[in-house]
């Protein structure tokens, strides 16, 4: 089984950042949403992604951001890759490409398999897409919200749609998810966080060597 891509996201200090590189994360995630506990400014944000150094693919996440603010954020802390989880539309992550000439994920929040159809929409309109679990009535925050959906709704997901899979992954489950989903990424946040927007170092580890034990059972 190839291995998928790994994306931690909401990192917001550089010996968290030297950690999941040093692990094999491909993408790491930086939340530019004011009421999540792992929101950074932007200039904090670039000082982090210069950080980085090139060692991984850089990800800002923003939720129904403006023009304005998209634009701060490209251009301040200059990631490499634009998420959009909030409700955009179509005609919106095609804006946001055209102005800013960024890649875009664009995340979807999934219960059922009619929240799956909505995503077909954005095939070849979005660059890679994210699938979250629906976030709780009353939710604050649209993702990192520690919670899973059903896997087997991805079941027969076209190879024509590179997806992350997210969604309260952690060490415990992140193996079955590997299986059932055979998912080409994975987005972690709050499954390696010892409180919310404070990663831990042991979690960071155990998620990693999960992610490796899975892939030499399936191989074995």
């Amino acid at each position: 089984m190839k291995r998928p891509e790994i994306k931690i996201c909401g990192l917001k200090n550089e010996a968290a950042i030297d950690q999941v590189i040093a692990r094999g994360a491909d993408y790491v995630g930086f939340i530019f949403f004011g009421k999540s506990p792992r929101h950074v400014e932007t200039d904090e944000a670039a000082r982090l992604i210069e950080h980085v150094g090139g060692r991984a693919k850089t990800v800002a996440v923003t939720v129904n951001a403006d023009n304005d603010y998209l634009e701060e954020i490209v251009f301040g802390a200059k990631p490499d890759m634009l998420q959009l989880h909030g409700k955009e539309s179509v005609e919106r992550v095609l804006t946001v490409k055209a102005l800013f000439a960024k890649p875009v994920i664009k995340s979807f929040s999934i219960r059922t398999a009619e929240d799956l159809v909505v995503t077909e929409a954005y095939e070849g309109v979005a660059d890679r897409v994210l699938f979250d679990a629906k976030p709780p009535e009353g939710a604050v925050l649209p993702g990192g919200n520690g919670i899973t959906f059903d896997w087997r709704l991805l079941a027969g997901m076209r190879d024509s749609i590179p997806y992350f899979l997210s969604g309260g992954l952690n060490a415990e489950n992140v193996g079955e998810a590997i299986v059932k989903t055979g998912a080409p990424g994975l987005d972690i946040s709050s499954g390696v966080e010892i409180a919310p927007g404070v990663k831990d170092p042991g979690r960071i580890d155990a998620f990693f060597d999960a992610v490796a034990h899975a892939l030499e059972s399936q191989t074995a």
